[in-house]
């Protein structure tokens, strides 16, 4: 039914006639110059224009690239993307994730309605359809997030808490009263953090000898883009152990099967997407084996702004300062390669105080929270 057109008068009058279809997402190996479809680069103009309102800068949204490197899917994923128009003007999307190899029962979800056209029911259809979309494929526990920046909470605004325990948003948000009202829990809540850079040296040569002093058990590795051979089986143990050993509140999330292959697919896709990647590992001395990994993303798009993605320490070998000997080192690569960059943002769960501490010793401050919502189906 995804391919399909639904038409009607179930929107106000106020509506000229209105359709949601399937986007269709050029495959790989297609010309890499040739334009994407009109209606791809629609939903890329809606996205980009959300980032602005809501953030004044594009450094949260997937540059061009990037989202048709994500919404052609894998072996891992399949991804759908859908447009509304009303009298043939975007108005609209919707999206569903598709995991294949494991978490079969659940399915990322995404709508968005341009300012003007919300609050007329668009938003609830476009729901209505990514749902369905999800539950023709067997699924049965759907998951959403989206962000509400620092500045729109005010003093005094009701709260809703994440069922976890940590982390609140506010109940007059749009999107937090939208999700509330289509039969979403908020699950946990997420902290988006800010470090200005550059890092002042001597604070970040402090923090480094500090860790060092505390990790002489360990040395560091490094590599940019492509994992090294003889450490790439265990960096593919890592990033399985990432899947379950971030917290994750009472999302249905089953831990993912990472191999060599899956490391190899991501890496050809960042590259892809025109994603370079800064990695900086801990090594333990005695067995070689490798036990902590960080991650920085830089994009020539958006050159003003890092990305800083997983982070992780396996638990036998917490204790040692390995998430910040591993993050200070980063930074310091990330200078040297990328000097253009002038912020690293981040995400941690509101319960992470144990990184979230790393995080404000290094300087990163409060930008902003990110709802993580679920929605169990009967």
């Amino acid at each position: 039914m995804d391919h399909v057109e639904r038409t009607g008068p179930a929107l106000p009058p106020s509506f000229p006639s209105w359709a949601i279809a399937a986007v269709a997402i050029p495959p790989r190996g297609q010309g890499r110059h040739a334009p994407p479809p009109a209606d791809f680069l629609a939903c890329q103009a809606m996205k980009e224009a959300h980032s602005l309102e809501l953030w004044g800068s594009l450094e949260r949204c997937l540059t061009l690239d990037e989202a048709l490197e994500y919404l052609r899917g894998n072996e891992y994923e399949e991804r759908r993307l859908f447009l509304a128009r009303a009298g043939g003007e975007p108005v609209g999307l919707c999206s569903v994730t598709l995991p294949l190899r494991e978490n079969l029962a659940t399915a990322g979800i995404d709508v968005l309605v341009v300012p003007g056209r919300r609050r007329r029911g668009l938003g609830r259809r476009l729901l209505e359809h990514a749902e369905a979309v999800a539950r023709t494929r067997g699924r049965s526990s759907l998951e959403g997030f989206h962000e509400v920046p620092l500045g729109e909470i005010r003093q005094g605004t009701r709260m809703v808490t994440a069922k976890s325990g940590a982390g609140q948003l506010p109940a007059d948000d749009p999107a937090t009263a939208f999700a509330l009202a289509s039969g979403y829990q908020l699950e946990q809540v997420e902290r988006s953090s800010r470090l200005e850079l550059p890092v002042a040296a001597d604070r970040l040569s402090q923090l480094e000898g500090d860790a060092a002093a505390h990790s002489t058990d360990y040395v560091l590795a490094c590599w940019d883009d492509h994992c090294p051979e003889k450490l790439v089986a265990g960096y593919a143990g890592l990033r399985a152990r990432m899947s379950t050993d971030a917290p994750s509140a009472g999302m249905d999330w089953e831990r993912e099967d990472w191999d060599v292959q899956r490391v190899r697919r991501d890496e050809e896709a960042q590259l892809r997407s025109g994603v370079q990647t800064s990695v900086a590992g801990a090594l333990h001395r005695q067995t070689g084996e490798l036990v902590a990994y960080t991650v920085l993303t830089w994009r020539p798009q958006v050159p003003e702004s890092l990305i800083q993605q997983d982070t992780l320490v396996a638990a036998e070998h917490r204790g040692h300062r390995l998430g910040m000997l591993t993050k200070a080192a980063n930074l310091r690569r990330a200078r040297e390669k990328w000097p253009q960059a002038r912020s690293v943002l981040t995400w941690n769960a509101s319960e992470n105080q144990h990184m979230l501490a790393i995080n404000t010793a290094l300087g990163f401050r409060p930008a902003g929270y990110e709802g993580e919502w679920q929605k169990r189906l009967g």
